[in-house]
């Protein structure tokens, strides 16, 4: 199953802090045993939402909104496609995973429709 991982955005995230040079070096051994393991389809950082555009739409109107948007805690910071056997499986590697901010954070984990779910698309 193929699953997104989010990084959510923190208030350090959104005013564009980068993460220590010690936070890099361990997130990138942890993206190299992912892709040793076989899980690693993608990875990658978001610049802070104020550099960011929302597109909202009601029936033929589309509104331009420009970022920052709010609140931080509802926004992704970076994310990961994953291969996995299952929920569990990635549930695994999250734990496993180096706190991707300073202080504290939060992951969420979302399984992609696949064709073949038996609840369809």
């Amino acid at each position: 199953m193929r699953v997104l991982v989010l990084v959510k955005a923190t208030e350090d995230s959104e005013r564009g802090l980068l993460p220590s040079a010690e936070m890099f070096a361990a997130m990138g051994r942890f993206n190299e045993a992912l892709r040793e393991a076989g899980v690693l389809v993608q990875a990658d950082g978001l610049h802070p939402s104020s550099r960011g555009k929302r597109i909202a739409f009601d029936g033929p109107s589309r509104t331009v909104v420009d970022g920052p948007f709010a609140p931080p805690r509802a926004l992704v910071a970076g994310f990961w496609l994953w291969d996995v056997e299952d929920m569990d499986e990635a549930v695994a590697w999250v734990k496993r995973c180096p706190n991707p901010m300073p202080g504290p954070s939060e992951i969420e984990i979302r399984p992609l429709h696949e064709l073949a779910d038996p609840e369809g698309l």
